[in-house]
């Protein structure tokens, strides 16, 4: 907690020591991803390069897209933010992420201020500690511009420092922070619905907290604020033909037809997988079973979590006077403030049960979808906002710890806190191995494909073709790393137009008389590719660069046509 320091005339903010190894923990989680950012680790990739492309077009004026292009439900906030950079500075992976390092660094700023507010300055710093750590599968949902989750994540934070300072009377322009709420909700709704969840428990934990004033002025600054937050969602879908909304297409993405895994093989898939790898204890290839136990845990811990709460929120009731209430291992959300009354010491229990129902509602969204079960690997990128709920996860494990620590409680209680002091120390050591693991061996691969990924632009840009064919997985990230001057179009493996998220450029490679192909060493694209030449194959000029077969025929192959 900052705390105010006269020095020669001058009033300077004095840290206390939580705060500071809060400060040095979040320093070198920033520093940390800050390296990786500049070496391009994790590696990128054509989903990223198309968030790119739109920053490109973007600073360029040449564009301005409400969604994904190619898709109606995955907003554009990121290239809005990557674009005044990408301007300035042109297209490059460390430009591009420069703004998912700030919003990196932003969260870990809230969520220590959030966690202060809901336990104790140490539990804070060593939340932070936790969240500065960070393999593979984590530094990916942060780093990469892959559309959502950074930002949304800051903002829900935002959100619930807001309701605590509404009810604990801290927050004085009332009214704008009521705007400021919904203003984050319509642009949260607009960039990732995954965050639905989040945003629906916020909106209840503002309802309790000042509910009176919503009937005038200040609702009408709350629905004001999400209606100007989700503007261009609405003006687009206003605009979309049938089947086209965001609605309709989420729908149809989220709901694909087949047989549907049973619910034991999703709530696994969901639990001893993807809530690992989304809390950092796993590498990117799988959990092994020694590390699946946090999955097995974390139910439990939401269980606790929300009796705790509920047992502080009835405790706050039924002290006189509104006297702040510390006892059962709950601290209030006014612990650090003066007196509010009842309501700013029923706050935090709010709170921190609405973090529980949001990780709670998120990871039933998430078991629901056959993919929890199918594809627990990919898709755990998902459950990456249950990171917004580990103050609430892991304080009945601290509180257990702190109180056998302190010798207040009976056997059975010491042997509970000894237990979670050893839950707490398995979770450090486990997340702190696998990212050293991460960060001394496993980046090797992701920067050979970059540089391959770049020999490839290189000799592209240089020596042409400039409209070629590839995969998906080649040609945006090709445009994006030649700053356009290779432009390429997306075939399928077996030579069928593919998946072309910004149709100018399959039309630009169209007109060319005189194409090239792109296509990995080997891969069926290739093969199916020489067969099509036939006779001509042997006499077709073929380099190969960085892993890359670069074709050249005298005639364009086009089957589809």
């Amino acid at each position: 907690m900052s705390q105010p320091e006269q020095h020669r005339g001058r009033w300077r903010p004095r840290l206390d020591r939580p705060a500071l190894v809060a400060l040095l923990f979040g320093v070198a989680g920033v520093v940390y991803r800050l390296i990786l950012t500049l070496f391009t680790v994790p590696v990128s990739n054509s989903d990223e390069a198309t968030f790119g492309l739109a920053a490109l077009h973007i600073g360029q004026g040449r564009e301005r897209p409400v969604f994904l292009y190619g898709q109606h439900y995955m907003g554009m906030l990121e290239s809005y933010l990557a674009a005044p950079l990408v301007a300035v500075f042109g297209p490059s992976w460390p430009v591009l992420r420069l703004p998912m390092l700030a919003l990196y660094a932003v969260f870990l700023y809230l969520i220590h201020r959030l966690t202060r507010r809901l336990g104790t300055p140490w539990f804070a710093a060593f939340v932070v500690g936790l969240l500065a750590l960070g393999p593979e599968r984590v530094v990916r949902d942060q780093l990469t511009v892959v559309g959502g989750r950074p930002e949304v994540k800051p903002a829900v934070l935002l959100m619930l420092l807001i309701t605590v300072g509404l009810a604990v009377g801290t927050v004085h322009r009332r009214r704008l922070a009521i705007g400021l709420f919904g203003l984050l909700v319509g642009l949260s709704v607009w960039s990732d619905w995954l965050i639905l969840p989040y945003l629906a428990v916020a909106g209840l934990a503002l309802v309790w907290a000042v509910r009176r004033e919503l009937l005038g002025w200040a609702g009408l600054l709350l629905v004001a604020g999400v209606v100007v937050g989700v503007a261009p969602m609405i003006v687009d879908n206003l605009r979309a033909g049938p089947g086209d909304d965001s609605l309709s297409v989420f729908r149809e993405v989220s709901t694909k037809a087949g047989p549907q895994p049973p619910w034991p093989e999703r709530v696994r898939g969901g639990l001893l997988e993807g809530v690992p790898l989304a809390h950092g204890l796993c590498p990117v290839d799988g959990c092994g079973r020694w590390q699946q136990w946090f999955g097995v845990l974390y139910p439990v811990l939401l269980l606790a979590a929300a009796a705790l709460a509920v047992l502080a929120y009835r405790r706050a009731a039924a002290t006189p006077g509104g006297e702040r209430v510390e006892r059962a291992g709950v601290a209030s959300a006014g612990a650090e403030q003066r007196p509010g009354g009842l309501r700013a010491e029923r706050v935090g229990p709010v709170v921190q049960l609405a973090l529980v129902a949001g990780a709670a509602l998120t990871l039933l969204s998430y078991v629901r979808s056959p993919l929890a079960a199918t594809s627990p690997l990919d898709n755990a990128r998902y459950l990456s906002v249950l990171q917004l709920s580990l103050p609430a996860v892991l304080w009945p494990l601290w509180v257990a710890a702190l109180t056998a620590w302190r010798g207040t409680s009976s056997v059975l209680g010491r042997f509970a806190g000894a237990l979670s002091a050893a839950v707490l120390a398995a979770l450090t050591v486990t997340t702190l191995v696998v990212t050293v693991l991460f960060a001394t061996t496993g980046t090797a691969a992701s920067r050979t494909e970059e540089r391959q990924a770049r020999e490839l632009a290189t000799a592209l840009r240089t020596d042409g073709p400039h409209e070629v064919y590839g995969d998906y997985w080649t040609c945006n990230r090709l445009i994006f790393n030649t700053d356009e001057s290779v432009v390429c179009g997306v075939l399928d493996g077996d030579l069928s137009p593919g998946q072309n998220r910004y149709r100018p450029y399959w039309r630009q490679v169209g007109r060319a008389e005189r194409p090239g192909y792109v296509v990995e060493a080997g891969s069926p694209m290739d093969r199916r590719l020489r067969r099509l030449l036939d006779d001509r194959a042997d006499a077709t000029p073929v380099r190969e660069v960085g892993g890359y077969r670069v074709y050249h025929p005298e005639t364009p192959v086009r089957p589809w046509r």
